[in-house]
């Protein structure tokens, strides 16, 4: 295991912790206590690493965004791709994006889910999530098999090769939570109670509604929530069974959620970004559209999110931490009361783009960097 050039020692913030604003809720000040973090390289030399998931034998599950499902062991090094990995639509933000593992997946593998652009006729795409079997080969690879399309987002969207989402989360009653995006030039499909374009969906393992009717009048009945930008972290807070997501804005307006069913988050009706060339979208509020819970102006571009239970960062317990594409960091949330009272900059030092983020079986913290050719997973650990 290389470890990296830094180990970052933070001072001490001397802000104190502010209790929630009214509405939405923007600029958390830094926690009392700042935290002592030691980053070391796992594995290197990914091609744009998007997802991953830990096996029950402690090696790491890997998707690249150009169509490759990888395992990487305990070594950190990657073995062949694996085969049978459905055709991906691998253009711009397009490509192999989630994967997550069946709830009675085992030593000798079993069913995994990946989410994807899906190329369809015409040069048109659109998230898909399929199902198949892996068969590990004991030899650091393995097989997909019996691959079947169980979700296919509508309608497919030509001319754009942005906002897919996408992740993949397993509900405590067993649904599968799958986030979407507005295809970049599809928002007036957003707000489209029967469109599947800028919605959470929920949907049983075979790929069913997970719901028998609709959150909402009118609505698909596979939709939980909908008025979403583009939704590229997800997690099931374990203390409460709830959904939470973090979702990109534009100039400004990353948001955290806590998606709700039946609810309306806005996009792009309301929001707190501004046009790439100008502009505010939107109103900053509406009667009977969502707030989210915290945002970020300037934006960190929000991707991956996980909730951390384990005991190796005793007072990390019930955090939330989130990626940062643009700005190239992990953040730590301080949540109580489903309010956001802290906020935390991490990893800044590492210069890289942070594209998913999880607890490992240690107790440590695992993230993806995101990078052409030197994409990392990179371990963090307490500082001695």
């Amino acid at each position: 295991m290389r470890s990296l050039r830094f180990v970052p020692v933070f001072a001490v913030a001397v802000a104190a912790i502010a209790g929630p604003a009214a509405g939405a809720q923007t600029d958390a000040p830094k926690p009392e206590q700042a935290s002592r973090v030691k980053a070391e390289t796992f594995a290197a030399g990914l091609s744009h690493p998007w997802g991953m998931q830990f096996l029950p034998d402690g090696r790491i599950l890997v998707t690249e965004k150009p169509g490759r499902l990888r395992i990487v062991g305990k070594d950190g090094k990657a073995g062949a791709a694996i085969s049978g990995v459905p055709d991906v639509f691998a253009k711009g933000q397009g490509g192999l994006l989630d994967v997550l593992l069946a709830k009675d997946f085992g030593e000798a593998g079993g069913d995994v889910y990946i989410s994807y652009s899906e190329p369809r006729e015409g040069g048109a795409a659109a998230t898909a999530v399929a199902r198949g079997r892996l068969v590990l080969d004991g030899a650091g690879g393995g097989t997909l098999e019996n691959v079947t399309t169980i979700f296919q987002q509508q309608p497919a969207i030509e001319g754009s090769t942005s906002h897919f989402g996408s992740r993949l989360v397993w509900a405590p009653d067993g649904g599968l939570f799958v986030t979407t995006g507005d295809r970049g030039n599809a928002r007036a499909e957003v707000q489209k109670p029967a469109s599947l374009i800028g919605k959470v969906i929920k949907l049983k393992p075979d790929g069913v509604a997970a719901d028998a009717a609709p959150a909402q009048p009118g609505w698909d009945a596979k939709i939980w929530s909908m008025g979403h930008r583009n939704i590229q972290g997800a997690a099931i807070d374990p203390a409460t069974g709830q959904l939470w997501t973090v979702e990109h804005g534009a100039r400004g307006g990353d948001e955290l959620n806590q998606p709700q069913r039946g609810k309306n988050y806005g996009w792009p009706v309301i929001s707190y970004s501004n046009e790439y060339f100008g502009g505010a979208i939107g109103e900053k509020s509406q009667a009977g559209l969502e707030q989210p819970v915290y945002y970020w102006v300037p934006s960190i571009a929000t991707s991956g999110l996980a909730i951390y239970t384990g005991d190796l960062f005793p007072e990390w317990k019930g955090n939330f931490f989130v990626g940062g594409l643009r700005g190239a960091q992990l953040a730590r949330l301080v949540v109580r009361d489903g309010a956001v009272v802290a906020e935390e900059t991490l990893l800044q030092d590492l210069e890289q783009r942070i594209r998913d983020v999880r607890q490992g079986p240690d107790g440590a913290l695992w993230v993806l960097t995101d990078d052409a050719r030197d994409g990392q997973i990179v371990r963090l650990t307490p500082a001695q």
